[in-house]
């Protein structure tokens, strides 16, 4: 099961912290289908307090659920450590990460024009192993 870790500002949306910014295009869309394929998705930003409640808010408005807010639920048994472990970070600020200019945004934004399907192309592989070694399983 993958788990990716997706930042918030600059990425779901354009960046207007402390406020909530414009929807980033597709951000949104492609979160749900990484759902629909069975990745487990952390919200994984700085906000805290009644920010970070805007935050969750505005994406379950949008129908996308998180399966962990800034923590990785199941880490816990082994290790104490703050940093949320995920597969991939989608993060505007994580080096190499696509990135495209946006007329409502201060700074540059996931361009999930490339992201979203390099992901799908991950999670769907992911999904062809799974069912293969399902089948070799029934044949043996």
């Amino acid at each position: 099961m993958t788990i990716l870790g997706i930042d918030f500002d600059g990425t779901i949306v354009t960046h207007a912290y402390p406020y909530i910014g414009q929807p980033a295009p597709h951000a949104i869309e492609w979160l749900k289908r990484f759902n629909e394929l069975g990745a487990r998705l952390i919200l994984w930003t700085m906000r805290n307090g009644d920010m970070l409640d805007q935050a969750v808010e505005y994406c379950k408005s949008n129908g996308v659920t998180f399966w962990g807010i800034n923590e990785n639920p199941q880490q816990h048994s082994w290790t104490n450590s703050p940093k949320a472990y995920c597969h991939t970070y989608i993060d505007d600020a994580a080096y190499g990460c696509p990135l495209t200019d946006h007329p409502e945004s201060t700074r540059k934004i996931v361009d999930w024009s490339i992201v979203g399907p390099d992901i799908e192309k991950q999670l769907l592989a992911e999904l062809a192993t799974k069912n293969d070694l399902i089948r070799e399983t029934r044949d043996e």
